[in-house]
C-alpha cells in the first residue's frame, strides 16, 4: 500500500490546526504552526482570505484530517467506515474506536512512542507481541484483555531503556493500563468518544460518507 512520504507539517499546516504527527517537535517553536500558520504552496497566504468553506468542503477537510491523524490511507480507511456502519452505535463513534484499537495506535497511546509514525515503525520492525505473538502488522486491532508487550530481545536497546524513564511521566487513556517494569499494557475497556482526545467532528465524517 501506498504510504505519504512527503514532510507531514505541510498536513498540519493544509488542516490549519496541530495534528501532533512529529511528536514532541509539535510541542516546540520549531512546530510548522507556529512559523507559517497558512497551508502551504504557492498561494498558500491568499487561501487564508478565500470564501467560506462549504459543507462538503468542511466534511471533506474532517474525514482528510482523521485519515493524517492515524496514518490511513483513503482506501483502508473507508474499509473502516463500511465496517462502522455495521456496528451497534453512532458510526462516528464507532469509527474513531475502530482506529483507536489500531495496533501502532495503541502503542503510541501507551506511551512507547512520541508519535503514531514512529509507532508503526516500531511495529513493523517487531518489537512488539500481542498476547505472546510476535506482530508486525500497524493495523493489527487489539481487543479487550489483550496485553501489548515489547519483546524480550528488544528490552536492551537503548531506546526502550530511554523511553521507560519517559513514560514514568506520561498519561495514558483511561481504557488502557500500563505495566512499566514488564514493559507491556492491557487493553481494559473499549475505547469511549469521552476517552479520545482528538479535535475531530465525526459526524461530519460520516456526512461526507453519507453523500
Amino acid at each position: 500500500m501506498a504510504r505519504y512520504s512527503d514532510a507531514v507539517c505541510k498536513l498540519c499546516r493544509r488542516e490549519g490546526q496541530k495534528l501532533f504527527l512529529k511528536g514532541e517537535r509539535c510541542l516546540s517553536p520549531k512546530c510548522a504552526i507556529e512559523r507559517r500558520n497558512y497551508p502551504p504552496g504557492e498561494h498558500g497566504k491568499k487561501a487564508t482570505f478565500r470564501r467560506k468553506v462549504s459543507d462538503y468542503g468542511m466534511q471533506l477537510r474532517e474525514k482528510q484530517k482523521a485519515r493524517r491523524i492515524y496514518g490511513v490511507m483513503e482506501r483502508q480507511f473507508r474499509r473502516y467506515f463500511r465496517e462502522a456502519t455495521r456496528l451497534p452505535g453512532l458510526t462516528g463513534a464507532m469509527l474513531l474506536a475502530m482506529l483507536e484499537r489500531r495496533l501502532d495506535n495503541v502503542v503510541y497511546r501507551m506511551g512507547f512512542a512520541d508519535s503514531r509514525a514512529q509507532a508503526r515503525q516500531l511495529v513493523l520492525h517487531g518489537h512488539f507481541e500481542v498476547n505472546g505473538r510476535k506482530t508486525d502488522v500497524p493495523s493489527f486491532n487489539v481487543s479487550v484483555g489483550d496485553v501489548v508487550t515489547v519483546r524480550e530481545s528488544s528490552r536492551g536497546s537503548v531506546y526502550f531503556k530511554d523511553r521507560m524513564q519517559i513514560m514514568e511521566d506520561s498519561r495514558i487513556p483511561a481504557w488502557l493500563s500500563i505495566d512499566l517494569a514488564g514493559m507491556r499494557g492491557s487493553v481494559v475497556n473499549e475505547p469511549s468518544r469521552e476517552d479520545i482526545e482528538i479535535p475531530l467532528n465525526e459526524q461530519l465524517i460520516v456526512e461526507y460518507y453519507s453523500r
